[in-house]
């Protein structure tokens, strides 16, 4: 916790980037709780401390005294419980998905009872098919692979050691700078139990008080001296608003007034000739030809002269 406030104030005393976090210094980030930004000045309404069971505002005597509807009364009828007592006596219960355990326990007349042939024959393991060879006696059956484990030989057991085999067969040790993890819980000294604190020390543990606001009213009186003052001629001289360039002129109105004569004004002809729009037929009737495919009587009678025949003789390959 104490880590968690020592980043939150490096992470708001200095320009960090949300982006630029990585690994426990996100998990600190995004682990600490937002801060309140309320003060005296933007806090609307009653001061509320959050976690406990108060009301935001008191409960008027009238509603204390109300009497509820049957409407109300209905609405506040607790959910009837179906539940058996004898479900509440099962001791072996396994929350697994939301459902109650189907271990319970066996009757005496189920132990009694012989099973029927239908369930003798069902409760029968498989047996390998009489083909079937089984040609390696210790199979581990993980990913189709031979156990690990096998006989050592003799010539293994009397084997004499090596250099090499010494080397890898150490244990790998750590760093010599290498430090081992804190405990989360640090034992508190003897002498940390007995201590007592100095007056500096309670000096600086005191809270800062600072008084509620508003620290004075918006309106206070002006003294009589600061009535009766004259301003100097560099005050005056500040005090003049920034005046008008020569040549300003100020915005005109969106919405001008229409003059009588422009009212009474009659368009002459070429100007209500301008203003008719421009009537364009559409494509599928500028396109649209109903004698497109028709073939002229000019056109039935004519003659073919020799170059056109030429033409259109076929190619001889």
């Amino acid at each position: 916790m104490a880590e968690t406030e020592v980043f939150s104030q490096q992470r708001v005393g200095s320009a960090y980037s949300y982006n630029e976090l990585r690994g426990r210094e996100r998990v600190i980030y995004l682990s600490t709780p937002k801060t309140s930004k309320a003060v005296w000045l933007t806090s609307l309404g009653p001061k509320l401390e959050w976690g406990n069971q108060e009301m935001m505002w008191p409960v008027t005597d009238a509603a204390l005294k109300a009497e509820p509807t049957e409407r109300l009364e209905q609405l506040a009828t607790p959910k009837k419980n179906f539940r058996t007592p004898t479900d509440y006596k099962k001791a072996i219960h396994v929350y697994s998905c939301g459902r109650q355990s189907v271990i319970w326990d066996v009757s005496p007349m189920a132990k009694k009872a012989e099973a029927s042939g239908r369930v003798a024959t069902l409760s029968k393991y498989k047996t390998p098919p009489t083909s079937y060879q089984e040609d390696r006696a210790k199979h581990a059956f993980s990913c189709g692979r031979q156990s690990p484990v096998w006989d050592v030989s003799d010539g293994a057991k009397s084997a004499r050691e090596r250099v090499r085999l010494d080397g890898l067969a150490r244990a790998k040790t750590p760093h010599r700078d290498y430090v081992p993890p804190r405990e989360v819980e640090s034992m508190v000294s003897g002498n940390a139990k007995n201590a007592v604190a100095s007056t500096r020390l309670e000096t600086l543990a005191r809270p800062k008080s600072r008084p509620e606001g508003p620290f004075r009213d918006p309106i206070w009186p002006v003294s009589p001296l600061a009535k009766s003052i004259n301003a100097s001629s560099r005050q005056l001289e500040l005090a003049k608003p920034k005046g008008i360039p020569d040549g300003y002129q100020s915005n005109r109105f969106v919405i001008n007034d229409v003059s009588r004569s422009a009212r009474k004004a009659i368009a002459t002809t070429r100007t209500q000739e301008l203003s008719r729009p421009i009537m364009r037929a559409t494509m599928d009737h500028v396109q649209f030809n109903p004698d497109a495919f028709i073939v002229s009587d000019a056109a039935k009678k004519a003659r073919c002269p020799a170059r056109i025949e030429e033409l259109a003789q076929p190619l001889k390959r």
